[in-house]
């Protein structure tokens, strides 16, 4: 390609600037999106590694890697192939794992044996001491030494071995320091070594994962050097060696998604390795079940996220590719007119692939830049629209995000290079037949894509409805966020459909709207019809591209608001209010009363008034049958006013949660749950949602208060079921006797009770108490905003409170919050949200731009025929308003209307009970608010610049002959 060309390349971007600076924001937004995504899951991946670091079923830390050596009975030691193994764990293995690591040790002992003390008349030989001979490397820096001295490297001259115990295996042993052992080798009979205890020793930290053999197990271990041990029993004595260890701790914190597979496979090969070299050496310990686990959330939170974001991502493309086709049809003419003149078509599409080139290097540049500020407000993201300022997840630029970039590039220069070859190909007189049939219906329509794509779309949410009929396995739980993906793909299918469909039917509209107005319409309005319905194919682009940014803007918003505010009053629901504290209550048995020791048995005899004195057996039972245990206990309670004194509380109160036997007309009908309530004290703590009650809850808690100290609220099912009326009685048998309420209340739920499993039984606390011995309760705490559940711990353990247990719904809403595929899923929401809302900006803008500088000589024409500047402005509004507004109203409808259709799915979960309280779908005023703030804003933008345009049009140059450029 030569330089002639490649002025011209410079000379053409130059000229079309707006639109160049336009199609790189666009390449740049893409690349940024396709990038955030990998970058956010490798920063959640690297979160959930320092979680799992910390939680290890073992007790270790999670970058464990033990391998270990067993010797098979008689077996004899071959040193040189533990040696090697020594060497290549020590040497080669570090540099396979490529992770540093924070322990490392080497450990190697003797079968354990039957110690006997040398000198009898010093050390008690009548005590059984089984101890095996061990060494750990760098053990001097684990631990201090309390008694006498450290070992010996070297063995004494009389074969002595200098040897230290843990202090705790002194004591336990009854050892001093100076004993003498004798120590019998097993196998080796004429063997035995004479062991010198010379010093104890207390480990610094218990904790340490130095002791991954627990500290247990060496309570029964002589340590002894490594040199010793190594040089003089196993090499000198040849002592067959019982078991080696090889123990590293690496700190994968840094771990990338990239690592996984290749920290695998060579984690397999060092097992083939170890085998190879010593026969029975082995990795019992390892990672490689974690790095399978990180790998699986990794893909999986990356497939969510990608799924999420395929919506936003593909309305990027459109941007870009509508962009693009503007770009192309207003430089069609000068394709056509170089192609005339002798330019090879190669040569055309080589301008344009290396504008698209430059372009897409200029945005893999930026992009990536963008695309880790977009991963860390992922990471920062509390909830939609909500990012806070939390310890941000490490972000570093991956394989894979670099990947997704290029391949994010690639697309775009395709979508602007493919139509450039189209056109390339044309010459002038081609060019002016297409203009020719400008009026042709475009190919989506010819071939019912839209009708297609609407089938598409109804299939898929058949299939879900299908799905929540007969399984309940996708959806959302409390503790995290398990959401079904194609919840947000289907759903970005029906708006585009939809807006398709619209698109089709839009020039019947029109040509309506034509047909009735044309005798009496002004002729701004009857321009503006004849205009649109003449030329509605030049729209489309902008109207879908409308349709499916504020569409996609609506869902998303509802969506998130949705998962959002159902997640946290699903939780508020299940614990009721603020924080539920059970306290340690402490009870006496009740001993049975004077004159009932008869039905006790009176084998007892003599102080039980009901038996026979010392006789075998009394009249009152058979003889010798022990007496039977209370039948009650009698509980104290603990001092209540201690809750309210507590600072940051804001309102305590008494809640009783049993269960009872419930009777209905004499006959049971099962278990109920029971909750006893200070209606007063209640209305303060408990957590309501006003919507699921037939009336206001206060108005039940009055009834239950002041009206009717008996009164009961019952479960709708059950009142439904068995015909009960306010009014009505029902009895409840508890474990000391039985109740009689009146009900004075059906509603369908109460906060922490699931009519489902179990129809409730809501009743006042002191009228049970009344009728029963006092049974312990919990403690319902509604806290003051931003009080710290600590202190009141603390100051409740002071005064003599012991607490049984303590739930801060707060800080599992925050716990929750807290979890990597929740934040990806609101961050890649909200990013979303806000690049639609960019996108609407830039499209619309754009789009009027190019559409007003290639009408000039269309508006030259109509002021020549006498149309005033108001008039054309106000034609040009109204094309606006019919257009633009006309898809904004749609795309707003469509995506409330297919919130209602789809949203309701998320509610799906395994278990059906809690779904309490009912799922609901939220539409947040707000939202909507900013995306009309938004529009107005676009629209006027869109106002002024064709207010603009029009001030700056020249009659005389308008209408000239020649092309529209």
């Amino acid at each position: 390609m030569g330089m002639p060309l490649f002025r011209f390349l410079f000379r053409k971007m130059w000229n079309t600037r707006w639109l160049t600076l336009s199609t790189l924001a666009g390449l740049a937004l893409a690349v940024a999106f396709a990038t955030s995504i990998p970058m956010y899951a490798d920063g959640a991946l690297k979160r959930v590694v320092s979680e799992s670091l910390k939680e290890n079923s073992a007790g270790l830390p999670a970058g464990s890697l033990l391998m270990r050596y067993q010797a098979p009975p008689g077996a004899k030691t071959d040193i040189a192939a533990i040696q090697d193994v020594e060497k290549y764990v020590t040497e080669e293995i570090p540099n396979k794992i490529e992770f540093p690591y924070d322990n490392f040790v080497q450990s190697y002992s003797l079968r354990g044996a039957n110690v006997k003390p040398e000198d009898p008349s010093k050390v008690d030989a009548g005590r059984n001491r089984q101890f095996s001979i061990a060494s750990m490397t760098g053990m001097q820096d684990k631990v201090e030494l309390v008694q006498g001295q450290w070992y010996s490297d070297q063995l004494a001259s009389d074969g002595t071995v200098e040897a230290v115990l843990l202090e705790e295996a002194l004591f336990r042993n009854d050892l001093h320091i100076g004993d003498v052992l004798i120590y019998p080798v097993q196998g080796m009979q004429n063997l035995k070594l004479r062991i010198k205890i010379v010093g104890a020793v207390e480990p610094l930290d218990e904790n340490d994962p130095y002791w991954y053999q627990g500290l247990e197990n060496l309570l029964s271990t002589l340590q002894i050097s490594d040199q010793a041990l190594t040089n003089g029993l196993l090499t000198e004595k040849k002592i067959p060696l019982h078991s080696a260890g090889w123990y590293y701790s690496f700190d994968l914190s840094s771990i990338q998604t990239s690592q996984l597979a290749p920290l695998s496979s060579t984690l397999d090969r060092i097992d083939i390795d170890l085998y190879q070299k010593l026969k029975d050496a082995r990795i019992e310990i390892s990672f490689a079940d974690l790095l399978s686990d990180f790998k699986k959330q990794s893909i999986q939170l990356q497939t969510l996220l990608f799924t999420l974001a395929a919506p936003m991502i593909a309305m990027v493309f459109f941007f870009i590719a509508m962009n693009a086709r503007q770009a192309l049809d207003k430089q069609r003419s000068d394709i056509a007119v170089l192609r005339s003149r002798g330019a090879r078509t190669s040569q055309i599409i080589m301008i344009y692939l290396t504008e698209s080139v430059i372009l897409g290097g200029a945005a893999l540049i930026i992009g990536p830049m963008l695309g880790w500020f977009m991963a860390k407000s992922i990471g920062s993201a509390n909830g939609f629209l909500s990012f806070v300022n939390r310890k941000s997840i490490p972000i570093g630029f991956s394989t894979e995000a670099i990947i997704a970039g290029g391949a994010a590039v690639l697309l775009a220069i395709l979508a602007t290079v493919i139509p450039a070859i189209i056109y390339a190909r044309s010459s002038i007189v081609n060019y002016k037949q297409s203009l020719a049939r400008a009026d042709r219906k475009p190919v989506w329509q010819r071939w019912f894509f839209d009708i297609i794509l609407l089938a598409v779309a109804g299939y898929g949410w058949y299939l879900f409805e299908e799905r929540q009929m007969i399984t309940f396995q996708t959806g959302m739980t409390t503790d995290q966020l398990n959401v079904q993906p194609f919840l947000f793909f289907v759903p970005a299918l029906a708006i585009f459909a939809m807006g398709l469909f619209f698109l089709r039917i839009f020039p019947w509209l029109l040509k309506l709207f034509n047909w009735l107005g044309r005798k009496f319409l002004p002729v701004p309005l009857y321009l503006t019809l004849t205009q649109l319905s003449r030329s509605s194919r030049g729209y489309y682009s902008l109207m879908i591209l409308l349709v499916l940014t504020l569409g996609l803007g609506v869902y998303n918003a509802s969506a998130a608001r949705t998962i959002e505010l159902n997640s946290t009053e699903r939780l508020l629901y299940k614990h009721g209010t603020d924080v539920v504290i059970q306290t340690v209550w402490e009870g006496t048995p009740e001993m049975p009363k004077p004159g009932e020791g008869g039905n006790s048995g009176g084998g007892q005899g003599g102080n039980n008034p009901g038996g026979n004195t010392g006789g075998p057996g009394g009249p009152g039972g058979p003889g010798g049958k022990p007496p039977q245990p209370p039948s009650k206990i009698l509980y104290n309670e603990p001092p209540f006013e201690v809750f309210k004194a507590a600072e940051g509380v804001k309102a305590v109160s008494r809640v009783l949660k049993t269960k009872g036997n419930v009777i209905i007309s004499g006959k049971s009908i099962g278990q109920g749950s029971i909750l006893g309530i200070e209606n007063d004290k209640f209305s303060q703590v408990a957590w309501f949602r006003p919507d699921l009650f037939p009336a206001h809850p206060y108005n039940y808690l009055n009834y239950l208060g002041y009206y009717y100290e008996h009164g009961a609220l019952i479960s709708s099912n059950v009142a439904e079921k068995y015909q009960l009326q306010l009014g009505d009685s029902i009895s409840v048998g508890f474990a000391d006797g039985m109740v009689e309420f009146g009900i004075v209340g059906i509603l369908p739920y109460w906060p922490s009770q699931y009519p489902d499993e179990m129809p409730f039984v809501i009743a006042n606390l002191d009228y049970i108490y009344d009728q029963l011995p006092i049974m312990p309760y919990e403690v319902w705490m509604k806290m003051e905003d931003g009080a710290k559940l600590a202190p009141v711990v603390e100051y409740l353990q002071e005064n003599g409170i012991e607490l049984a247990s303590v739930t801060d719904v707060r800080s599992e809403l925050l716990i929750q919050s807290k979890h990597p595929s929740r934040g990806g899923v609101f961050g890649i929401l909200s990013l979303g949200f806000l690049v639609s809302v960019v996108i609407t900006l830039a499209g619309y803008i754009l789009y009027w731009f190019f559409n007003l500088s290639g009408r000039a000589v269309q508006f030259g024409v109509l002021r020549a025929m006498g149309l005033s500047r108001r008039q054309l402005t106000g034609m040009l509004l109204l094309e606006q308003l019919f257009t633009a507004g006309l898809a904004i109203g749609l795309g707003v409808l469509i995506g409330r209307v297919v919130s209602l259709l789809f949203l309701p799915f998320l509610q799906t979960t395994e278990n059906v009970a809690e779904t309490v309280p009912p799922f609901r779908v939220i539409f947040n005023s707000n939202d909507t608010n900013q995306l009309f703030i938004v529009v107005g804003v676009m629209m006027a933008i869109g106002a002024l610049i064709l207010f603009m345009h029009i001030r700056s049009l020249r009659v005389h140059q308008a209408v000239k002959m020649g092309e529209e450029r």
